[in-house]
Parts: C-alpha cells; sequence; structure tokens
C-alpha cells in the first residue's frame, strides 16, 4: 500500500457538487492498493498514519501524532499513487490493484484505524470523481510504502 499523508488545516471531499466529508486540523491521506498487498500491509500502514510524529509540540518541534493531539483523520482512494512514469509521458497503473481486491483493502484499513484506535475516520467514497481540497499546514507531506518497510 502507499499512501501520500499530509499535515492539514482543513480538507474536504466534493462528489457531485455535495459535500461528502471535511475535516478540520489533522491529516488527509490519499492511499493506492497494489496487487500484493495483504493484511500485514494494512496494519503497518494503520500504524504509521495515527502514530506519525509530525505535529508540533509546544516547543514547535515535530514530535507528536494524530493521536497525541487529537487530530481529525480523512482517507481518500487514489489508484493513480502507483503510476509507473518510465516510459513515456502516459501514466500506467499497472501495480495497481484492480477494484475487486483494492476496495475491500481501502475498506479494511478505514476499519482497522477505526476500530484499533477509536477513531472517526472520516473518507472518501471508492471510485467516484472526487473534488479533494485541503489547506496543507506546514507544508507537511509524507510519502510512504509498505513495500518499503523492510
Amino acid at each position: 500500500m502507499r499512501a501520500v499523508i499530509q499535515r492539514v488545516r482543513n480538507a474536504d471531499v466534493v462528489i457531485d457538487d455535495k459535500q461528502t466529508a471535511k475535516i478540520g486540523y489533522g491529516l488527509l491521506v490519499l492511499v493506492s492498493v497494489e496487487e500484493a498487498d495483504s493484511k500485514a500491509d494494512v496494519e503497518w500502514l494503520s500504524q504509521k498514519v495515527v502514530n506519525m510524529r509530525i505535529f508540533d509540540d509546544k516547543a514547535g518541534v515535530m514530535n507528536l501524532s494524530l493521536l497525541d493531539v487529537a487530530a481529525e483523520l480523512l482517507i481518500v482512494s487514489n489508484f493513480t499513487l502507483h503510476a509507473s512514469t518510465k516510459k513515456g509521458n502516459r501514466p500506467t497503473y499497472q501495480l495497481a490493484a484492480k477494484r475487486e481486491i483494492s476496495e475491500p483493502m481501502y475498506e479494511a484499513l478505514i476499519a482497522y484505524i477505526a476500530n484499533t484506535y477509536s477513531l472517526d475516520v472520516k473518507t472518501g467514497q471508492f471510485g467516484a470523481d472526487m473534488k479533494v481540497s485541503l489547506t496543507n499546514d506546514g507544508p507537511v507531506t509524507i510519502i510512504i510504502d509498505s513495500k518499503q518497510r523492510f
């Protein structure tokens, strides 16, 4: 699984001109699933997202996690994170899992975080044409890949 984690002042998702999700101070996480991902990837990524120390402490040092500051969380599916741009100018998405694999994995990630950490996770809508707006705070943007954890 790949994720782009952004510390935000606010973020929202609009589908068909209707706001479907909104958060204030917290994290916007864009997530992509690849064919080889498993429950272990879900658990590892979940732990990383909620424990990533990218919020400022009283000294202004990024030393606190989402859990430490009671920040909000918005997770949005984004298969384009698995784009390959090695050849030409048109990305290919061969590493991105098909919907029948990626949607259950995306839902598993949301459920795992919500249940394990007792968080109210806001989400986009899998497969929808979404308009995602955010005010990046910092900016702080972290890219992680569960296949690069070893």
